[in-house]
């Protein structure tokens, strides 16, 4: 049986979650009817609105559903970036990049993390602007300054869109919780935290109004029409609940034993270790071997890592966050292994035994 170490294209699903996808996908009401099966449906898509809204210091009020997180995040882009400058971050995922065609790119320093001096530097500049930047990187498990960003754009009257879809349910292991304070929109998505496939949130600060993508019956206040799909909703609430009540620090510890073995073997890790990161997320660059060969060889011994960002092409590229973060060519010698949530110490015992024997087999160290 394969073992799954992708965490951060798809996490595995959370028991709890299960259990809430069947008892929502039980009910037949819509939402937006007003009869009794309807008023059913709709106090579980609130109950799910007030336990999202909980999970980052929201109300209710401020949360919006969506089918994912791209879908959040062009929402935020479509409606805060409207008339604005964009900065986006060098790392930002495709989702916000491929919404922001013209905006501006703010560096990263070589540990992966926004550049502060050059964001407030393009800040300085004006005019009214949007600054884009995930909390977490899908790639490296960078945790990028937050509240330090918060600060900046609040000092410059900057607005500030956050995509938080892959810290969103791994705040643990010393991270500091994230909320919607000071931030004009936040996005999530459902299975990046253990929920299905299907459902995401775009979560707002102070500012409640948008400006519609999905028109439609007047659904979520008339922000995004559409009937709400409540089993993957009710799944994704579940799941974050589950998530940031689970202490990541044995997680944590399994990765860093996975970093100490790739060293061993003659690998890099990218970024600065010492620096904060998601607890389940390394990036290993085994130089001269490229990342498609590695990814299949590990495939062939059971073992499932990814080379980067999820691609619904299944292409194997170099990475554009390795290569803003100055690795160049060694950029496409990397792989992302990712840990769910469930992992087990003798599934990394095998992913370290395998890791080693395809080093061996390549020609590099820790045979």
């Amino acid at each position: 049986m394969t073992v799954y170490l992708d965490a951060n294209a798809s996490e595995i699903l959370r028991e709890g979650a299960m259990e809430a996808l069947l008892d929502a996908a039980r009910l037949t009401g819509n939402p937006s009817s007003v009869h009794g099966p309807g008023r059913e449906a709709r106090r579980l898509l609130e109950d799910a609105r007030d336990s999202i809204g909980r999970c980052w210091q929201a109300g209710s009020e401020q949360v919006i559903f969506t089918s994912g997180g791209t879908e959040a995040n062009n929402l935020a882009l479509h409606t805060f970036g409207e008339g604005r400058r964009l900065l986006v971050g060098a790392t930002e995922h495709d989702a916000v990049r491929a919404a922001a065609p013209k905006g501006e790119v703010l560096p990263v320093l070589a540990d992966g993390s926004l550049c502060l001096e050059a964001l407030e530097a393009m800040l300085r500049e004006g005019p009214p602007t949007l600054v884009c930047t995930m909390a977490a990187n899908n790639e490296t498990g960078i945790l990028h300054p937050i509240e330090e960003i918060k600060a900046l754009c609040a000092r410059y009257e900057a607005r500030l869109h956050v995509d938080a879809v892959q810290l969103a349910g791994r705040q643990g292991d010393g991270i500091e919780p994230l909320s919607v304070g000071g931030v004009t929109s936040l996005a999530i998505s459902g299975h990046k935290a253990g929920g299905i496939k299907g459902a995401g949130a775009l979560l707002l600060g102070a500012e409640g109004h948008v400006t519609p993508l999905m028109r439609g019956g007047g659904q979520e206040r008339g922000r995004r029409g559409g009937t709400p799909a409540l089993p993957a909703i009710a799944s994704m609430a579940a799941a974050l609940e589950s998530a940031l009540a689970q202490n990541w620090a044995p997680i944590a510890a399994l990765r860093d034993r996975v970093d100490e073995a790739a060293l061993a073997c003659g690998a890099m890790i990218t970024g600065d270790r010492k620096r904060a990161r998601l607890p389940n997320t390394t990036s290993l660059i085994l130089p001269g071997v490229s990342a498609q060969t590695q990814l299949m060889m590990l495939d062939l011994a059971g073992f499932a890592v990814s080379t980067g960002a999820a691609c619904s092409s299944g292409k194997v590229s170099a990475s554009h966050v390795l290569y803003a973060m100055g690795l160049g060519e060694t950029a496409s010698c990397a792989i992302r292994v990712s840990l769910p949530w469930n992992i087990t110490e003798a599934q990394i015992d095998g992913f370290i035994a395998a890791y080693r024997e395809m080093a061996s087999r390549l020609g590099k160290r820790g045979a």
